[in-house]
């Protein structure tokens, strides 16, 4: 039997209000780091709802996608448990809405708005490499349009199976 590589799938809401970007401080098996509000891809959900469930899920603030601001591959070793994992990351840019009296995700310690310099200044506390450098791309004007991303109705119409 052969076994298939395969990279998880993960989405990252690039949010920016006055030159400062929001971020999370969370839980990780490496101790405590920032990272964009971002997670995994679940079964039966569209890039689009994944980013817009994982931003209400860790900051408790609606966001609503405008523009794929990159797709991003990186290695990650663990350094407590020595894994490694392939992370396939879609950064989005949109508008943040209104936000909920909801408790924040299991993780999640808080949010916290970060320029550019102070993200700069903490990078060795980033989650992941990605974290700079999708603000990188976001502050260079990177954008393509969401029609770039389609979604067969067979991820989440079960009678498609």
């Amino acid at each position: 039997m052969s076994t298939i590589w395969k990279p998880s799938v993960t989405v990252a809401a690039i949010i920016e209000r006055d030159g400062k970007f929001l971020l999370v401080e969370e839980e990780t098996s490496d101790g405590i780091r920032f990272n964009q509000p971002a997670g995994h891809l679940d079964p039966d959900e569209s890039l689009i709802e994944a980013v817009s469930r994982e931003a209400l899920e860790e900051t408790s603030f609606d966001f609503t996608p405008e523009a794929l601001v990159g797709v991003y591959m990186s290695r990650y070793i663990s350094s407590r448990t020595k894994e490694e994992v392939t992370y396939l990351r879609f950064a989005f840019t949109g508008s943040l809405g209104a936000q909920h009296d909801q408790p924040l995700d299991e993780g999640i310690i808080r949010t916290v708005w970060m320029s550019r310099d102070e993200l700069l200044a903490c990078q060795a506390t980033h989650r992941s490499p990605l974290v700079l450098q999708c603000v990188d791309d976001y502050l260079n004007g990177k954008r393509s349009p969401l029609s770039l991303i389609y979604t067969h109705p067979s991820v989440s119409d079960p009678s498609y199976a």
